[in-house]
């Protein structure tokens, strides 16, 4: 009789041994899965405020360069007014400063468009 209490025991002990075995890989593989999921959602996050960096530095580039050529532009423009004015065989030769000044807006343009191309979605 003793015997049979034993191999029940042995049996009960044996079953609660896989039952917790099996309870602990399946919580294992849900932190797992738990675990993937957040960095993939951290990864996610990451790209958002990277994208936002990489935009605001595109809108950075253009307006500083579209102020600086205004401001270029201002000067240039009006002193090649005066000296058209005065001389107006020099107007080729003016117009050569002005159209460097408004290159800038065009370079700043370049750059943010380099910059908006490196947003990833």
């Amino acid at each position: 009789m003793r015997e049979g209490v034993m191999r029940v025991k042995r049996r009960v002990f044996a079953a609660v041994l896989v039952l917790s075995l099996l309870a602990l890989l399946v919580a294992a593989s849900t932190v797992v899965a738990a675990e993937e999921e957040g960095k993939a959602a951290a990864e996610v996050e990451a790209k958002a405020i990277a994208n936002g960096w990489i935009a605001i530095a595109a809108g950075i580039a253009m307006a500083g360069s579209a102020l600086a050529a205004g401001m270029a532009i201002a000067s240039t423009g009006t002193a090649a007014t005066g000296a058209t004015a005065e001389k107006p065989e020099v107007f080729g030769r003016v117009l050569i400063f002005v159209a460097l000044a408004e290159a800038l807006a065009i370079y700043g343009l370049l750059i943010a468009f380099l910059l908006l191309k490196n947003i990833k979605m």
